[in-house]
């Protein structure tokens, strides 16, 4: 043990000691030497700002640019991150109303050039000047346009630069959507300078992470729905891009749009709704949906299940359950653990829900939201059914994780029914969890089996089954002590088991980005028993 602890304070100092000398490497004047090596750009492709309006979100009130106090914009030291991330990544000149002086545009950016011209720690920050070359780029017609040959240069030097740190330090970005955000940068900078050298390479870190993040289904490897959809919006945008600049397309960009667009018709296009499953939140994917149809994208799955989640429904009910291992330790920053939870829609309501993802590694509701006590599902002593470890940037992976198996799907016209089991306390409390959830469409009946599987480990525990509402809806608790009335807003459903103790609690809702509020959730608690455990719930609709 000493010697294990010795040599992880070993490796901490050398990952430490190692950074400080990269950070000085960077600020070096043999490193600038190094990015300013400037091929012979000029800015010949100026994108439709239609392209990227899948990413940009247009504010209704126009800036105009004249209110920016040019001298100053760059002084103000007293920002926090958040502003300051804002600002140096330039996405506020998508809002700025194009009428708009470009002379005072480029001034600011003229400013902010002589006071950033070299490497710095934050302003240079793989996702901030990511953003910034590609909001420079797109919104060319006030940024670039209209002005001198001296500032011309000055503004192709100082992307070419940016572009040159890009591509050095790509890779030791640990984070994935910053990766995908600055391959996106490096192939646009390509694209509208003719530089062949930056396409190459945009094009070659973009298979790299084509094939280092998707799993054999081509759905990301963190499971995530939300970064699902982030990648697809990307993959889309460099495809426009090369489209549209009369570049090829690769193969395999138009491979993996087919079927990142199948799970996209799977988890919303044919439900327009959102499942709140490990690190989603619900989300503006309408706007996305315009976005694909001006660009002619018709995606369709007839699939019932995908990379570990099942969804069955019919024109007036959605039943989908996550019965998927945990991801990879490297893909799960923003894994929650909720083996087997399900969620439950009724004629365009849910009825059933998960809490839903607080963003926010740095808050403590981010690990609150992480918990299997956020989602609709099983949970032993109070505890997750994996383990989370926070990592040198504070953001909290998998440490110990579980895994599912002997999933089965029955999709009768009578009767849906789900099974699967998870591992996740084998080790701690020697139980196997098996959950099988069935449906009646006809009589429009939830009935739900607990399975309590007993190795040689086993230890005694407390268990509760949590059944998470929306905020909006009420709940009220019979006195028979087994039943649990729920009013929806256009249906009334009873809550029924005699399994265990039946209760109502408050707790946390977490489905609008780093927000929460107030919601209930019906519970099932009691003892595990030594013998076969079989716990029995039901909700029918009254």
């Amino acid at each position: 043990m000493f010697l294990k602890s010795s040599l992880n304070y070993i490796n901490e100092f050398y990952y430490i000691f190692k950074n400080q000398i990269r950070k000085i490497y960077l600020s070096s004047s043999i490193y600038n030497k190094k990015i300013s090596k400037i091929d012979e750009n000029i800015l010949v492709y100026q994108p439709s700002f239609k392209i990227l309006s899948s990413l940009i979100k247009y504010e209704k009130q126009k800036i105009k640019i004249e209110d920016f106090n040019v001298q100053s914009i760059w002084k103000n030291k007293n920002l926090n991150y958040k502003d300051f991330k804002k600002l140096h990544s330039f996405y506020w000149l998508f809002s700025v109303d194009l009428k708009s002086s470009n002379k005072v545009t480029q001034s600011i950016i003229e400013s902010w050039i002589s006071q950033n011209q070299n490497y710095e720690t934050k302003s240079w920050e793989v996702d901030i000047l990511s953003k910034r070359i590609i909001a420079w780029i797109s919104n060319s017609k006030i940024t670039y346009n209209e002005s001198d040959s001296k500032y011309k240069n000055s503004f192709n030097v100082i992307v070419s630069k940016q572009v040159n740190h890009l591509i050095n330090e790509i890779d030791r970005s640990l984070n994935l959507n910053d990766k995908m955000i600055g391959c996106s940068a490096i192939l646009m900078s390509g694209i509208a300078y003719k530089n062949h050298r930056f396409l190459d390479y945009g094009l070659s870190l973009l298979k790299k992470i084509i094939n280092t993040s998707f799993d054999n289904n081509y759905f990301p490897k963190s499971r995530n729905i939300r970064q699902m959809v982030f990648y697809l919006k990307y993959f889309i945008l460099i495809r426009e891009l090369l489209k549209d600049s009369l570049n090829d397309i690769p193969e395999y960009l138009d491979e993996i749009i087919f079927y990142l667009g199948k799970s996209y018709d799977f988890f919303w296009g044919s439900l327009k709704k959102d499942l709140l499953f490990n690190g989603n939140n619900n989300s503006a994917n309408k706007e996305f949906d315009k976005y694909l149809n001006l660009f002619r994208y018709n995606f369709k799955s007839d699939k019932f299940d995908t990379s570990g989640y099942t969804i069955l429904k019919n024109k007036n009910v959605v039943l989908a359950m996550d019965t998927g291992s945990n991801p990879v330790k490297n893909f799960s920053e923003n894994y929650q653990s909720g083996p087997l939870s399900f969620e439950f829609f009724f004629k365009d309501k849910k009825l059933i829900t998960n809490s839903g993802y607080f963003q926010d590694h740095n808050h403590q509701l981010n690990g609150i939201s992480k918990s299997t006590a956020a989602h609709s599902t099983l949970t032993l002593d109070n505890s997750s059914a994996c383990n989370f470890k926070k990592n040198s940037k504070g953001l909290s992976t998998i440490s110990k994780g579980f895994r599912t198996f002997d999933n089965q799907v029955a999709y009768g016209r009578d009767l849906w029914s789900i099974t699967c089991s998870h591992d996740g306390y084998l080790s701690r409390y020697g139980v196997i969890h098996q959950r099988t959830l069935g449906f009646n469409p006809n009589k429009n009946i939830i009935f739900g089996k607990e399975k309590l599987i007993k190795k040689k480990n086993f230890k005694s525990t407390n268990f509760e089954i949590r059944f998470h509402l929306l905020p909006n809806l009420k709940v009220t608790k019979i006195q028979d002590n087994n039943s649990v009335l729920i009013e929806l807003e256009n249906s009334g459903w009873r809550f029924f088991s005699k399994d265990g103790l039946i209760g109502v609690e408050t707790g946390l809702y977490f489905g609008n980005k780093n927000n929460y509020i107030e919601n209930q959730n019906i519970f099932i608690s009691g003892i595990t028993q030594n013998d076969e455990q079989i716990i029995e719930w039901q909700i029918s609709k009254i």
